[in-house]
């Protein structure tokens, strides 16, 4: 029997997230993260606005559709249940919550996760849709 070989992916490209009025959206995204407006394209249905974080060259992309009935997201439904982001360390953490805190976003306090050993900040988007920032912790062995 012949053993598939599986092809690589390298990272993710982008995130697609579909909203209920994009100029709100770009303008949350910008204030928030310092996303960049880089292009808009028409596609069938509707459009899409591709947003760029220079620094670590992250996509989001903004689409509207024509027939969406602009319902609040729900992560218990088919499809996304939250986008989460990596970040260096739990100082960068600390300060992505002093910046949420600064700027009036509602946000969850920092919480620690054991099983994964990692700490949590959680946020949603003017959509609804989660946002988890996370800093792993790193493995510390005592010596005896």
């Amino acid at each position: 029997m012949t053993e598939t070989v599986i092809p690589s992916l390298s990272r993710i490209h982008h995130l697609a997230l579909t909203v209920t009025d994009v100029d709100v959206s770009i303008a949350w995204y910008r204030r928030i993260f310092g996303f960049n407006r880089v292009a808009e394209y028409r596609h069938e249905g509707g459009f899409g606005v591709i947003l760029v974080l220079p620094e670590s060259n992250l996509w989001i992309v903004l689409h509207h559709h024509d027939a969406n009935e602009t319902e609040p997201f729900n992560e218990t439904r088919t499809g996304l249940d939250h986008a989460g982001f990596q970040v260096p360390d739990l100082e960068t953490l600390e300060a992505w919550r002093t910046r949420f805190a600064q700027l009036g976003v509602q946000h969850s306090p920092i919480t620690y996760n054991g099983e994964f050993n990692v700490s949590i900040l959680v946020l949603r988007d003017p959509d609804n849709i989660q946002l988890e920032l996370f800093a792993e912790h790193q493995n510390t062995q005592s010596s005896t």
